[in-house]
């Protein structure tokens, strides 16, 4: 069975005070699962905070993005070797905000995601389409264009042990989701394309779906064949909220 994954993105929020009551919270109802990984990704700041609260949990704290330098003269850069040695164990590679808001390319994606790698992290490569492109019917051509982009230079290799997430940018953070059948529709298609590159990793692959993921909706997105989790935005700030969507996944595997 390919790894479950249910993995929270805090974004530009949190406090030293408020991130360790949202774990405590988060804790008094989490109970772990054989086969499905928890995460919380957390701006880099609370990194060595969210790796002592989430010490012996089964909860795994990580990164929202990393710089592509290893070291050297870029101030305000942090590296995936730094990430890594104050506790972070996943890493958000080309998360949507990160390429429309900050300008990170295709390109630049696929070295970050080489970084990440490098350094012991386990990526987690966000790939999916504008609202004018989903009506433009250029979806496919979209996600697999940026999922090529690291396969290019990296390989059938790099994508071991690694996580794609596909988020439509039309759904994150505004309140729409794409039903379970879009969403298993644009899961196929990335499955499909990694089965042209090894079957094996196409039937290992984890692909999540990252949307306005909440507990209301999570049991009918994880029920579709080809989404084995969710990348969770708003609803990863609300305890109860977060551990209702993980529990749809524990339910999935029972």
């Amino acid at each position: 069975m390919r790894r479950k994954l249910v993995v929270g993105n805090w974004k530009l929020n949190g406090s030293l005070a408020a991130n360790a009551a949202l774990v405590a919270a988060f804790r008094q109802r989490f109970l772990p699962a054989t086969g499905a990984v928890c995460g919380v990704c957390v701006p880099a700041v609370y990194l060595a905070q969210a790796a002592e609260l989430l010490a012996n949990t089964g909860i795994e704290p990580g990164a929202q993005d990393l710089s592509r330098e290893v070291r050297g003269a870029f101030t305000g850069e942090v590296s995936a070797a730094m990430l890594a040695d104050v506790g972070a164990k996943l890493c958000i590679v080309g998360h949507s905000e990160r390429r429309a808001l900050f300008g990170d390319t295709d390109e630049q994606v696929a070295v970050k995601f080489g970084r990440a790698k490098a350094a012991g992290l386990t990526p987690i490569l966000c790939v999916g389409e504008t609202l004018a492109e989903r009506e433009a019917g250029v979806t496919d051509a979209v996600v697999i264009r940026q999922l090529d982009a690291v396969l290019a230079p990296h390989g059938r290799a790099a994508l071991e042990n690694a996580v794609v997430a596909y988020e439509p940018v039309w759904a994150i953070g505004t309140g729409k989701t794409a039903t379970s059948e879009q969403a298993q529709s644009v899961h196929a298609v990335i499955r499909a394309r990694l089965a042209k590159v090894d079957a094996g990793l196409a039937a290992e692959m984890p692909i999540l779906y990252g949307g306005s993921v909440k507990a209301a909706n999570a049991a009918e997105l994880f029920a579709m064949p080809d989404v084995d989790g969710g990348l969770v935005g708003g609803a990863s700030l609300d305890a109860q909220e977060f551990v209702g969507i993980w529990n749809a996944m524990r339910a999935r595997l029972n």
